[in-house]
């Protein structure tokens, strides 16, 4: 063998060396990307399970998953997207071959969606051997969900005017439509767009003319308001009409929130109350509709809760510990007082507080206690009343009755002035209302159903500020107490009051106004709306 050839062969040696390197470089990189995609997303997901699952810590509300969970799943995406690159280099796979990620979850891509087909076609499809054209086989399709942002446009109506060549009559010519916003520039649906932003989507109004504005469409805070506050006006009635229903309600849900509202003249704001009463009967699988509605006041005084609840003719009142509603029990009326029904998620946050903060033993086992009811309740939701009584008498009685002995036996062991003494005079001082359940197979457990009802109000406040004054706070009560209502029967608030505003504008008998109810509305599960 010449020594020319070893020169070749050994220059041959030295490039399958440096591809050999630089390809073993290149999968050290992908490897400690994919790596440390994972460790970040090892650390998220470990901060989020002690949150939410730590033996002594307070589960968080759904509302406060939204941030921790939105960084798993950005974290989530980067481990595949390395995991997806360090296959490929490893693999020497194309990132789009179709055998790779086979296991996701590819969606839900609804039927009702239009679909816009595109062909890609080989550059050729002769056969490279020059036998001429090819047949074609069979394809691969697959379907990826794709986005129009949401378009503004502009209707434009006419009227023509017609009159007789052939004699003096009149001019005729249809009507021209009633609108929310005479001779203005919004649509119903356009209102309801607005209005749904702000009461559904909790994107206050200074948000929502950037994001118009970023189509060219120049619309102030001051407008957007103004358009809202006459819907308010029109949509009074349905605002009335669902006071109505609930006052016919045997069994309620209360609770208020803090409602800043800026205090004319002095340039701050001042505390007021957002109260929220709701009827939920789908624990128990009643016939009636749920409905909440949002009132607004200027104090947090039981006073407040007696004067919202004036006319009502229901008995039981489901609300947490707060002593305001202490005065329910003697108002005078036919029905005769208020009977309260005392919440066991308030009682069982203070034991888990004092779970976590103080490592008390004795707290955790009242949350194990009072997680057993829970276990009970969650078997039988959805039952008959009757059927959720009998499972409480048989099961959750004795646990109560335990309890009750257990909490009795504790509170003479400890000190009377520590925390934990505090939480079981709490417990012990509202037993009657926490026992409640006990007797009416209609009654919860807890008061969830209006607190999750008045969780979005929270986060339209966090958003907004602050109410501009105490009749904005009013006409926020209205709006928030139509679109929550929505939410709660499925329906598409959007779509319901865009065509119920329509309705009202167009003459729709306040008779009637039943009708316009959004427990009435179709369903937000139509492909239509």
């Amino acid at each position: 063998m010449s020594i020319a050839t070893l020169r070749d062969e050994n220059e041959q040696l030295k490039a399958l060396l440096a591809q050999t390197q630089a390809a073993l470089s290149e999968h050290q990189g992908a490897l400690a990307a994919s790596e440390e995609a994972r460790r970040r997303l090892e650390v998220i997901l470990g901060e989020l399970r002690r949150d939410r699952f730590g033996a002594k810590s307070e589960k968080l509300r759904p509302d406060q998953y939204h941030l921790p969970l939105e960084d798993v799943e950005i974290a989530q995406g980067i481990l595949d997207a390395a995991q997806e690159r360090a296959a490929a280099v490893i693999k020497g796979r194309s990132r789009s071959d179709p055998d790779q990620g086979s296991h996701r979850n590819r969606g839900c891509l609804p039927a009702h969606l239009p679909r816009v087909e595109r062909v890609i076609e080989p550059a050729s499809t002769r056969c490279p051997c020059g036998c001429g054209a090819m047949t074609k086989i069979g394809e691969d399709v697959s379907q990826r969900l794709d986005v129009i942002p949401a378009q503004w446009r502009v209707l434009v109506t006419r009227r023509p005017k017609y009159i007789c060549r052939r004699c003096s009559g009149p001019v005729v010519q249809a009507h021209a439509p009633e609108h929310v916003v005479p001779s203005g520039l919004p649509t119903e649906a356009a209102i309801a767009h607005v209005i749904v932003s702000k009461f559904g989507d909790h994107t206050p109004f200074y948000r929502q003319a950037e994001i118009y504005a970023r189509q060219g469409i120049r619309l102030d805070r001051a407008t957007l308001g103004n358009w809202s506050g006459r819907a308010c006006f029109h949509l009074q009635p349905i605002a009335d009409h669902m006071r109505d229903h609930l006052a016919m309600a045997d069994r309620l849900f209360m609770d208020e929130t803090t409602a800043p509202v800026l205090d004319p003249g002095r340039g701050q704001t001042k505390k007021g109350y957002f109260w929220a009463i709701a009827s939920d009967d789908r624990g128990h699988s009643g016939p009636s509709p749920p409905i909440v509605l949002f009132r607004y006041a200027p104090g947090r005084s039981g006073a407040f809760a007696q004067q919202f609840l004036d006319g009502f003719g229901g008995r039981f009142l489901q609300c947490d510990g707060y002593d305001g509603y202490d005065r329910l029990t003697e108002v005078d009326r036919p029905q005769g007082p208020w009977t309260l029904v005392h919440c066991w998620s308030h009682l069982r946050r203070r034991f888990v507080k004092l779970a976590r903060n103080n490592k008390s033993p004795i707290a955790e086992a009242a949350v194990r206690h009072i997680a057993q009811l829970y276990a009970i309740e969650a078997l039988v939701r959805g039952s008959s009343p009757d059927t959720r009584l009998a499972a409480r008498k048989a099961h959750s009685l004795p646990l109560v009755a335990a309890l009750k002995s257990w909490f009795e036996k504790q509170l003479s062991m400890i000190s009377s002035g520590s925390t934990l003494a505090e939480d079981i005079r709490y417990a012990l001082n509202h037993w009657q209302g926490l026992t409640r359940f006990l007797e009416d197979g209609r009654l919860e457990l807890d008061t969830n159903p209006v607190e999750n009802a008045i969780r979005p109000v929270c986060l339209t406040r966090k958003n907004a500020l602050f109410a501009g004054h105490e009749i904005g706070a009013e006409n926020w009560a209205l709006l928030a107490s139509i679109v929550a209502t929505c939410k709660l029967n499925d329906v598409n608030p959007a779509a319901y009051i865009a065509e119920t505003l329509q309705a009202i504008i167009d003459g729709h008998p306040n008779s009637r106004i039943g009708d316009l109810m959004p427990w009435r509305f179709r369903k937000a599960s139509s492909p239509h709306q």
